[in-house]
């Protein structure tokens, strides 16, 4: 589902997303209200981050709400938005900048779409720099060694058999250990676990394997 307050923007990501058989765009909205009433039975929103009536903000906690299996990407002209960073914080599965070329595009909704990786970690390890180490939590507390391991290693992006391969742990015991992080930090899926880490100055932008 396409959500963007411009018709033109709107037409362009229809364009390029019907060029690939396995994504189909099924509906589009023009405000962050029709986003939520169409993007519900989607599996994969764009979201544009300024929208009248409801901003992308808004709608992403909204959509997480009513539907927590759609993912949300954020769409952005400017990347240190801090509208962007609250729709991270609100569950959306990454952002991507409106000139991004057409493969980044494409590569970001099949990527998050898996769930397996977060969506383009260098990116969020920029925008999260100014945010590093802000929050404190007695939640940090409940992640055994091995489970900060495994969370630094999901911040870098790497998915389960990346993590697998370089902590020398079968895919299964990794699965196991998300499931533990994302329960303990209350996070939605593996990008809001990265931004949490962030937060938390579990892993600081530049330092990823400094321990706090």
């Amino acid at each position: 589902m396409l959500a963007d307050d411009e018709r033109l923007i709107r037409a362009g990501w229809r364009t390029i997303l019907s060029l690939h058989d396995d994504i189909e765009v099924a509906a589009d909205a023009a405000d962050g209200c029709e986003a939520v009433e169409a993007g519900a039975g989607a599996d994969v929103v764009l979201m544009d981050v300024r929208m009248p009536r409801m901003d992308g903000l808004a709608a992403t906690l909204e959509l997480a709400r009513r539907a927590p299996t759609t993912r949300v990407i954020v769409v952005t002209t400017f990347e240190h938005d801090q509208l962007v960073w609250g729709a991270l914080r609100a569950g959306a599965a990454g952002y991507v900048l409106k000139r991004a070329p057409a493969e980044q595009l494409v590569d970001a909704i099949r990527l998050v779409h898996t769930r397996d990786a977060v969506l383009f970690p260098d990116a969020l390890r920029r925008i999260a720099a100014p945010l590093a180490g802000t929050v404190r939590s007695s939640t940090v507390a409940g992640l055994t060694p091995r489970e900060l391991d495994v969370l630094r290693h999901i911040t870098l992006g790497q998915n389960n058999s990346e993590i697998a391969a370089t902590l020398h742990i079968t895919n299964e015991t990794v699965k196991t250990h998300v499931g533990n992080i994302l329960d303990k930090l209350g996070a939605r899926d593996r990008t809001q676990a990265a931004v949490l880490a962030y937060e938390l100055g579990l892993v600081f932008p530049g330092a990823h394997h400094q321990t706090p």
